[in-house]
């Protein structure tokens, strides 16, 4: 241990070395503009990306992040070191996390910890698990009931991952699906149903987003969520997220690294070296026998409370004359935490009031679940901060420069697919990826198609397409990323290990992502309707699947499996 941390102590100071040196390289050729928006802007994302990836130790890779990037926008001298060391602390990790929309998070995932905390203690997360389990008994099962969740919670993707993710946890470690797998359904059924949603907490900033690129676009009058409403059929990205995830649970295959933490966790139950999640540990489940079960009603209303109560503060906070507008203009960060205080005094009435814990085993339970938040929360923070750094750094610009000279009317979309998705792989941020890159693409397709003397018709498809490259991308890179906000809250709510998350669900989501721009080129370049390409693309999906895809037998991991594998080779 004290030879891996001296190991990343090492690789720490050497980085910040290279970036020195890396700056000297550039200083001559930039002396006018610095840094910001360089080539070298996207060396702290990407080495804390690395670092993370390779030493499986997320939060040092955050921190490094930042105080690489707090050194390059500093004083870029030897003893900037040093100072940038504290400034990464005090400029931007203390400053991030004041923001108060991100207290807002953080407090919301707190209290929904404390929620759980007191259900579990209760007995009614084991009361839903054995009602579930009336219906559902298979892997399978529980794989597809978990999926088809998140399009119930589907009016926000915070609220999806806590919810779905800490309901079903129980549930599938009793059917052995790994943790890797569960935040993969979690995370895949988030952000991509409430981008799709009609109403959704999303809605309001893409509407707003759009509106702000129109406002550069003259003679253009086409309403922001008509626009919006236009461009659903071009989220390939989106809808090819969800029918994979459906195809995947339901074929009960696997493969890729997937496939390896499923193997993993056979193998576990007879090398408890393995059980990193003490799922087969006889304590474990020793202490679960002891546990009380109770009603399901005692787990189930303090959540439908965290539900409806995010819904009547959307609708409380908003203002219009119908669902749409209200949503619009609705406070979500206010609407998800008097929800999930709402939940968290619900849980606590019915615990006390049945008696089925007394105070100070309430308040343990309480406390218990918010602690289990706290590695993720921290994260979380870390992760803004690191955002704050790209964002003062120029990263988005620079890739937008990069990429801007190739635009052209049919390319396009396909081309602004992939820079929102490197833009919100390196800044861990959909929503900033949105914020940025809306106002300069569909302007810009808008013009390009004005210049080059396209059909309107086509002009306008152009634009559509745009929109939802944006959105599509920014979710393809938000599920790549690390450093994602909601990446790290599906690990959380399902308590995997961050890094497993990140590895497990990034084959899956690099192939979505890769025919999501087969798709685009398709319908833009091409010309190939819609309705062939959704059709092809889940026909792609299902060959992909069940070619490469494995259903592996526990029984080959055993001790005695092993010896008949060996018996049958001999």
């Amino acid at each position: 241990m004290k030879k891996k941390i001296a190991a990343l102590i090492g690789v720490g100071t050497f980085l910040i070395l290279v970036s020195q040196v890396a700056w000297a390289d550039v200083q001559a050729a930039e002396a006018s503009s610095g840094i910001i928006g360089s080539w070298v802007s996207i060396l702290p994302p990407l080495v804390a990306i690395a670092i993370a990836l390779a030493f499986r130790q997320v939060l040092f890779a955050l921190f490094l992040g930042i105080w690489m990037g707090a050194y390059l926008i500093g004083d870029l001298t030897f003893t900037g070191i040093f100072d940038s060391f504290f400034e990464a602390l005090s400029g931007y990790i203390v400053p991030g996390v004041s923001d108060p929309d991100r207290m807002s998070i953080v407090v919301f995932s707190i209290l929904i910890g404390g929620m759980v905390g007191i259900i579990t203690d209760n007995g009614g997360t084991r009361g839903v698990i054995t009602a579930i389990t009336r219906f559902v008994r298979t892997k399978v099962q529980g794989m597809v009931v978990t999926s088809l969740m998140g399009f119930i919670v589907f009016f926000d993707d915070y609220a999806n991952t806590m919810v779905v993710g800490n309901t079903m946890r129980p549930l599938t470690d009793k059917l052995r699906i790994s943790r890797a797998k569960l935040a993969y359904l979690v995370d895949a059924t988030a952000a991509p149903v409430a981008t799709v949603a009609l109403v959704s907490t999303w809605i309001g900033a893409m509407v707003g987003f759009i509106a702000t690129a129109q406002a550069e676009m003259p003679d253009f009058n086409e309403a922001a969520y008509s626009v919006f409403i236009n461009s659903l059929p071009y989220n390939f990205y989106a809808f090819f997220t969800i029918l994979f995830v459906i195809l995947i649970a339901y074929s009960g295959r696997d493969f890729g690294t997937m496939l390896k933490a499923r193997i993993t966790l056979y193998k576990a139950k007879h090398d408890s070296k393995l059980d990193k999640y003490n799922l087969y540990k006889d304590k474990i489940e020793e202490d679960e026998e002891k546990k009380s079960e109770s009603h399901w009603a005692n787990a189930a209303l303090p959540i439908l409370t965290l539900v409806f109560g995010t819904i009547i503060g959307l609708f409380v906070t908003g203002e219009g004359d119908n669902i749409q507008g209200i949503i619009e203009t609705a406070n979500s960060y206010d609407a998800l935490l008097w929800g999930s205080l709402a939940s968290v005094v619900v849980a606590v009435a019915m615990t006390l009031g049945q008696k089925l814990l007394d105070v100070e085993k309430t308040l343990e339970g309480m406390m218990n679940g918010m602690h289990v938040m706290f590695d993720g929360v921290l994260i979380l923070v870390l992760a803004w901060a690191l955002s704050d750094v790209t964002v003062a750094l120029g990263t988005a610009d620079y890739l937008v420069s990069v990429f801007g000279e190739t635009l052209n009317p049919y390319w396009m979309p396909a081309i602004v697919l992939v820079l929102s998705a490197l833009t919100a792989f390196a800044t861990g941020s959909s929503w900033g990826t949105m914020g940025i890159l809306m106002p300069l693409v569909v302007p810009l397709g808008w013009e390009i198609g004005n210049a080059t003397g396209i059909p309107a018709e086509m002009t306008l498809e152009v634009i559509y397409a745009s929109v939802s490259a944006v959105l599509a991308g920014s979710v393809w890179g938000d599920h790549c990323s690390p450093i994602s906000d909601t990446t790290i809250l599906s690990s959380i709510a399902t308590q995997c290990d961050h890094v497993e998350h990140v590895n497990t669900q990034l084959p899956y989501a690099l192939i979505v992502g890769g025919i999501s721009i087969l798709a685009m080129i398709s319908a833009l370049v091409l010309n190939v309707s819609v309705w062939i390409i959704y059709p092809a693309g889940v026909a792609l999906i299902i060959a992909i699947i069940y070619k490469f895809g494995k259903i592996p037998d526990p029984e080959e991991y055993t001790p005695e499996g092993k010896e008949a594998a060996i018996t049958s080779l001999d």
